[in-house]
């Protein structure tokens, strides 16, 4: 981990007015780019390899300018040429996956947020332990592959986009799906809806919905096209499309917009609530943007099979905005509350409150 000291050492040479937003030519990098400019801010693409020739397509969401880097860990050794361009990094799923959490903890650029939640996400030991302490149920976990017993999730470490995620019912089954090369965690299948409700946690607000410390925001809620999971629901049974050759996938190649009935918000601000206080105990605090991912059953219980601590894909299909984010501000998306943040911070001399 970047000491603390340096980071900060860091912010004190940056002009707030001169900061440039950058992040990584995926993921929500749209989003991001259009949000930092609608707050006036430049922004920088980190393009690594990728074709860029599609922002063309979207002039609102394409940077002023790209960083080209042949390798996510080349970003490591040209550090200085970031720093010296006033930049702040924003992370994301793909950002922090590829360069791996590990290594994207030693960069020695600002930062959004605090990557001290990094050890604690890309663990599956460690996110049940902050999400557990907090109070919030999730689905019962499998230790033992030979006792499965029920339908269970096989999941593996890190955001993969529910790439390798498996559906198991009994050993035998486990057996043909699992990579023994990847760290793996087995929880129980729930039946019920899945949402992934979309958070921003702020420590520097003060209006809103409080906390001990800041204010929590929902901005919007998403459900998930899988593939190939989604499609195999519908030609019939698992077991038999199994003895075809066809095995169920979770890879997500869309979102959903979806509103929830009003019902469900108190006890969704109640699970956003825990997890940001737990945090604050644990690790100082998690910031800015946030996904719960969960289950809703016949019987309204929700549990929390998993957490995102950064900004998601969900919040795609709100760059103009969503049901939620527009009682708080019309045209809000998470991209733009991202660059709000930094800006906010910055007018009032509290960055290194945001930034790491």
């Amino acid at each position: 981990m970047v000491p603390k000291e340096k980071i900060g050492s860091i912010i004190d040479g940056y002009d707030p007015e001169e900061v440039v937003i950058a992040t990584a030519c995926s993921h929500t990098s749209l989003q991001i780019f259009d949000g930092a400019r609608k707050e006036g801010f430049k922004t920088l693409g980190i393009n690594i390899g990728q074709n860029i020739k599609f922002y063309e397509a979207f002039p609102r969401g394409k940077p002023d300018e790209f960083f080209e880097v042949a390798s996510y860990t080349d970003l490591l050794d040209r550090a200085s040429e970031l720093v010296e361009r006033n930049v702040v990094i924003i992370p994301h799923g793909s950002f922090v996956e590829y360069m791996t959490p590990r290594s994207f903890e030693m960069l020695e650029v600002p930062t959004f947020g605090n990557r001290r939640v990094l050890e604690w996400e890309s663990n599956r030991e460690k996110e049940r332990e902050w999400l557990t302490s907090a109070g919030v149920e999730m689905p019962c976990r499998i230790d033992d592959p030979k006792m499965i017993d029920r339908p269970v999730l096989v999941k593996y470490d890190g955001a993969k986009g529910g790439r390798g995620f498996f559906i198991a019912k009994d050993y035998p089954d486990f057996k043909l799906g699992i990579d023994h090369a990847q760290k793996f965690s087995i929880q129980e299948y729930i039946l019920g809806t899945r949402y992934y409700v979309h958070y921003f946690y702020s420590p520097i607000r003060e209006d809103g919905y409080r906390l001990r410390k800041g204010v929590l925001e929902m901005l919007s809620v998403d459900r998930r096209d899988e593939s190939n999971i989604d499609e195999m629901y519908k030609l019939g049974a698992q077991e038999e499309l199994k003895k075809l050759g066809f095995f169920p996938t979770f890879v997500v190649t869309g979102n959903v917009p979806v509103v929830l009935r009003e019902s469900l918000l108190p006890k969704l601000l109640e699970l956003g609530e825990k997890v940001v206080e737990k945090s604050i105990d644990l690790f100082d605090g998690m910031l800015g943007p946030f996904c719960l991912e969960c289950i809703v059953t016949d019987d309204m219980r929700i549990k929390v099979f998993e957490i995102s601590s950064r900004i998601v894909a969900g919040t795609n299909p709100f760059i103009s905005g969503s049901p939620y984010s527009d009682l708080i501000e019309p045209g809000l998306s998470t991209g733009r509350r991202i660059a709000q943040e930094i800006r906010r911070a910055g007018n009032n001399n509290r960055l290194k409150e945001v930034l790491t």
